[in-house]
């Protein structure tokens, strides 16, 4: 298998999931601007949609979509418990924190990095993301993961995401749940081999 990512992109969940997973695979950076790859590839002939991530499998199929990736990868591996078992409450629960990753945080954040907005817009879009943290810093309270005791891929995709606040100028100090719960993940050893790899800081900075 092969993961295209970027650094510091929402690619860094399904590379963690592949390294908790114990699985071989092959990274291959992309250059989103130019959408060429590093071995010089069109990476529009990987993925038209023109983002990461993306992994391709031994057949040479593509899949897209950082949710779909992670619940492939722990998949393969079922003893690795990285997703619970198929028709288990426990597994809608994992789909129900990625699609919240996805849909609240990943989303959240997005008009963050676009600082042409106007003052409003950019204010407004603060006032949503800070609500979703408070709902998710309260569950954290009690909990050392998004499952409760057990690390799933949701955290590896939550845990990459919350990583961008600090591209944003967002401050973590009001949520010192979420702040916790940021370094439990990151004190992960297949967490820090992901992130050495991209080369990248404990910061989640290139």
């Amino acid at each position: 298998m092969k993961l295209y990512y970027d650094v510091s992109a929402c690619s860094l969940s399904p590379h963690i999931v592949l390294r908790e997973a114990g699985l071989e695979f092959d990274l291959e950076w992309v250059d989103l601007k130019n959408l060429k790859t590093a071995s010089g590839g069109d990476f529009n002939l990987i993925n038209p949609k023109g983002y990461v991530p993306v992994l391709e499998l031994d057949d040479g199929q593509f899949l897209t979509e950082g949710a779909p990736l992670v619940q492939y990868i722990a998949d393969l591996v079922p003893e690795t418990n990285l997703i619970p078992s198929i028709g288990s409450i426990e597994r809608y629960r994992v789909s129900e924190w990625l699609a919240f990753t996805s849909a609240e945080l990943h989303r959240g954040f997005t008009p963050l990095f676009s600082a042409d907005l106007p003052a409003d817009v950019l204010d407004a879009a603060r006032r949503r993301l800070f609500e979703r943290f408070d709902y998710l810093a309260n569950h954290l309270v009690d909990n050392m993961f998004l499952m409760d005791n057990t690390f799933t891929v949701a955290d590896a995709y939550c845990f990459t995401i919350l990583n961008w606040a600090q591209f944003v100028d967002v401050e973590m100090s009001p949520w010192p749940a979420l702040e916790s719960y940021v370094e439990r993940v990151k004190a992960r050893p297949k967490v820090q081999e992901a992130m050495r790899a991209e080369e990248l800081d404990f910061q989640g900075k290139a």
